[in-house]
């Protein structure tokens, strides 16, 4: 009897700190998106326009307590993905058109003091001269033209497995009426050589693999491709080193860029109409504005 009420005491001891433990664990446990992210917004590469835009939100919305994580594109999607699949809490730099919206449930955060601006758009950017040197791929690069819902097609090929190159292809198969809309009566180049640059994001190794595969298959150019910062992307094509680029994000994202170039340059105008950009959340995060990253 006694050692059995000693037992009865114990169990009854060790329940109600094993109780008391919990009960002190979640008083510890924050509501604030704060404390759950550790005050990190996950961005993408130093120097991108949206890794800018998004130091002045910090800035305009007085989160001084907030760290903006540099990174790439795809550190930043792992991170996402990683978080998603146990539905915990993660704040992310992001942009439309991209894959991570097909395959994720994911949000805008409100920008209701409009740092951001305004939906983006992605331009044609050519050399000076490439009109006079190569009228045959400047008008082809004038007339390229598509939407977000074709892009993501293409991006999500690539999530899957596919390589740029074959999912570019699958895409301009299927697509041959507006890809026909692009080069009629263009002439052939018979292996003249074209070079084009590129950032590493996807929603751009989707359009210029779609421009590149094009050019080749269709057309007869012997392309190349280079994947390069920001920064080297437009300082080669307002040198002459690069011939063109479809992949310039404005007026936000390359503002810096394109004012830097603007009179070494020549702007086609835009490709894609229809972008956007922000900080972006799971959609079971309980939060819709950046103002809730302020803590009250």
């Amino acid at each position: 009897m006694f050692k059995k009420g000693i037992k009865v005491v114990l169990s009854a001891a060790l329940g109600f700190g094993l109780l008391a433990g919990c009960s002190s664990g979640e008083k510890e446990q924050s509501d604030f998106i704060g404390d759950q992210v550790k005050y990190e917004i996950i961005g993408i590469d130093p120097g991108a326009g949206l890794m800018e835009a998004t130091e002045k939100v910090l800035k305009e919305y007085e989160l001084t307590d907030w760290k903006l994580i540099e990174g790439s594109d795809t550190a930043m999607t792992a991170s996402l993905e990683k978080a998603y699949k146990e539905k915990k809490p993660i704040i992310i730099t992001g942009w439309t058109p991209h894959w991570k919206f097909a395959k994720y449930d994911l949000k805008y955060l409100e920008d209701p003091k409009g740092v951001y601006g305004a939906d983006e758009e992605i331009h044609t950017i050519v050399r000076k001269g490439l009109k006079e040197d190569d009228p045959a791929a400047y008008e082809f690069l004038d007339r390229f033209e598509w939407t977000p819902a074709d892009m993501e097609k293409v991006m999500v090929d690539v999530y899957e497995g596919m390589k740029p190159e074959e999912a570019a292809a699958k895409w301009v198969e299927e697509n041959a009426d507006k890809v026909e809309a692009w080069i009629k009566d263009v002439p052939q180049a018979d292996g003249k050589k074209l070079k084009l640059a590129y950032v590493a994001w996807d929603s751009e190794i989707a359009s210029t693999n779609v421009v590149m595969h094009v050019l080749e298959s269709k057309l007869g150019y012997k392309v190349e491709g280079l994947q390069v910062e920001a920064a080297p992307m437009w300082v080669g094509v307002a040198n002459g080193d690069v011939d063109a680029i479809v992949a310039a994000w404005l007026p936000t994202t390359h503002q810096r860029h394109f004012e830097t170039h603007k009179d070494k340059i020549e702007d086609l105008g835009p490709n894609l109409i229809g972008t956007k950009l922000g900080l972006v959340v799971p959609s079971y995060v309980d939060i819709n504005s950046i103002e809730d990253l302020k803590k009250k």
